[in-house]
């Protein structure tokens, strides 16, 4: 637990850093917050997250900047057992775990219905390029990751986010009304 403490102390003095946080915090799961692939495990295994996955949505939580599943695993069960078996299924305002031949625009849409929160305002962390490419195009700032979610992609995830933020904003000002 102490590593889980040091992450979200580290994440919330990177937030800190940002004037503008998202709203939302999409993240994929296999690949992304733990590392492996639900189809391949039983619901009886004992599952965990990458490194600093926990701290990452413990500090999120903080800051009260909800956080949302975006999944395409065909066993949606497991992935839910895995979510309460590691006590974290109470952190996000919404699940949606199906699989799907889109790149998770069916998933995004179900989650902006459910909580309300413009694309633009989301941060999404995927493993699957096709995904972020897909979803960048209905204007989520969204990152690739390699290793699973660490603090490196979060610091990355929220400058990016900060930038694409701080466009729109010059863009409005500079319409004529």
């Amino acid at each position: 637990m102490e590593e889980v403490e040091q992450v979200k102390a580290e994440a919330l003095q990177i937030m800190g850093v940002f004037q503008l946080l998202p709203k939302l915090v999409v993240f994929d799961l296999d690949y992304t917050l733990w590392p492996f692939y639900c189809e391949c495990r039983s619901k009886h295994d004992t599952p965990y997250l990458f490194p600093h996955s926990r701290g990452i949505l413990h500090a999120l939580k903080r800051q009260n900047v909800h956080a949302a599943i975006a999944s395409k695993s065909p066993t949606p069960d497991i992935a839910t057992t895995y979510l309460d078996k590691l006590g974290i299924r109470s952190m996000f305002v919404a699940e949606e775990i199906f699989y799907s031949w889109t790149h998770k625009t069916d998933h995004f849409q179900k989650i902006h219905l459910k909580t309300g929160i413009p694309y633009n305002s989301m941060l999404f962390f995927d493993d699957d390029n096709n995904n972020i490419q897909e979803i960048s195009k209905i204007g989520v700032t969204s990152i690739l990751v390699r290793n699973g979610v660490n603090l490196e992609a979060f610091r990355n995830g929220l400058a990016k986010f900060s930038q694409n933020g701080n466009a729109s904003k010059k863009n409005k000002q500079k319409r004529p009304k």
